[in-house]
């Protein structure tokens, strides 16, 4: 018997929560199989197997454990099963599906034969006869006539016939309250509590900090989107043919905050003790928004990289953040971090900064607004931008300017080349 226990995963972590096993008590299991995952302030991971045996589970679901704490033991001496008794790959692909944090849809064997509701076999008399709406939803002929007549959206409705047939009374019902839930329990006044985890925790206390240690100001400005979106439109299947990748709106805002980070330092500069941490590189943090909450990973020298690498990276950080594979490494560290609401819909907002650094930028929503160009008003597709920053070590002056830099390149595109206005580079200006 080999005992299982929880690895080590960062210099200031201490316990981690034990959120799912991926593999029961006692079942079989090959070496280097996931058998859990576990989750830390930070991130999450998974727990192999180390040897292949008969799996005897320790903690449970939920529990918080220390590292070095024995999650699980595996019986080594165990034969390995023969026939049905053996792991199939459904099994192990399941596994693998949910370490990833993919979840299979109910009801999937029943999608994939072309069904859209599990079958349920009933006498022939006891099934009232079916109607099938426009949407595929079955309905009772009743039922069927009012939700075309009523215009009403089948979806909304809660069936409650046999096989999931919708019948009169739920239409009525649906009718009776609009815009309600299906399912949901009138004037209910339920209350649900939950475990925050470790995820949650930590970004609540970082968030606290932030606001309680720092300075912290947000100044704002506007850009006219208008060049880049031309750009996107001109280029974007040709940039797609030869990079394999989209050409999307981070790669303009890290190349142009790259920029900005060098001509202003002290933006892309830290506070430690009584000294100040200049940075000649710029580690860009990029806030994901992940299943299980709010995660930074970083894009290490941006200012090196390329359009199409900056895109391939943010591509590659958001995969891995949605499947929960992202590493401690992929998260520590950064200099200056971007953040983007508009992907929600944000017109604008004040983002915190993300401790120890000093300043982060806000993306908004693009909407098109009038603005008055060269004495007309005019249409233009319009975004907010907010930079916070610390005003310990970051003074109006930097922060304005390094927001108007930002401006002044997502404008005038071309000079995201090196930096500067080709004509004033030609002409040493």
């Amino acid at each position: 018997m080999i005992d299982i226990k929880v690895p080590a995963v960062g210099e200031s972590i201490n316990e981690v929560t034990l959120v799912k096993w991926l593999k029961q008590e006692g079942q079989y299991v090959e070496r280097d199989e996931v058998i859990a995952e576990l989750e830390s302030e930070k991130a999450t991971f998974e727990v192999n197997a180390e040897k292949a045996g008969t799996l005897k589970t320790v903690g449970k679901e939920g529990d918080t454990l220390k590292i070095g704490d024995v999650v699980a033991r595996i019986d080594e001496t165990a034969g390995r099963p023969e026939g049905p008794a053996a792991p199939s790959e459904n099994t192990k692909s399941g596994a693998a599906g949910a370490a990833a944090g993919v979840m299979a849809p109910a009801g999937n064997a029943a999608n994939e034969s072309g069904a859209k509701h599990p079958a349920v076999t009933q006498p022939a008399a006891a099934n009232a006869p079916v109607t099938a709406t426009s949407n595929d939803i079955k309905a009772t002929p009743v039922a069927a006539a009012i939700i075309t007549d009523k215009k009403v959206d089948a979806g909304s409705i809660k069936p409650t016939g046999t096989g999931g047939k919708i019948l009169k009374n739920d239409v009525l019902e649906a009718l009776a309250h609009p815009g309600r839930a299906i399912g949901k329990e009138l004037f209910t006044r339920a209350d649900r509590r939950e475990k925050m985890s470790n995820l949650r925790k930590t970004v609540s206390r970082r968030l606290v900090e932030a606001k309680n240690t720092t300075a912290m100001l947000t100044t704002f400005n506007e850009v006219d989107m208008s060049a880049v979106m031309a750009l996107r439109t001109k280029y974007k299947d040709k940039f797609k043919e030869k990079h394999g990748v989209n050409l999307g709106f981070m790669s303009f805002f890290t190349k142009a905050t790259c920029y900005a980070l060098q001509e202003w330092p002290a933006v892309n500069a830290y506070i430690d003790g009584d000294e100040l941490v200049y940075h000649d590189y710029c580690d860009i943090s990029i806030a994901v928004s992940a299943p299980k909450g709010l995660v930074v990973p970083v894009i290490r020298n941006a200012e090196s990289l390329s359009m199409a690498d900056i895109e391939k990276k943010v591509v590659e950080l958001a995969t891995k953040a949605r499947d929960n594979k992202l590493s401690m490494e992929e998260m520590q560290g950064g200099t200056f971090t971007i953040t983007n609401g508009g992907v929600f819909g944000s017109l604008m907002s004040t983002p915190i900064i993300n401790i120890p650094q000093s300043a982060i930028l806000g993306m908004h929503k693009i909407e098109e607004r009038p603005v008055v160009v060269n004495g007309q008003i005019v249409v233009r597709p319009m975004m907010y931008l907010a930079v916070s920053y610390d005003h310990r070590i970051i003074d109006g002056r930097e922060s304005v300017s390094f927001l108007v830099r930002i401006k002044e390149l997502l404008e005038n595109p071309d000079q995201l080349l090196f930096g500067k206005d080709p004509v004033k580079a030609l002409l040493e200006l």
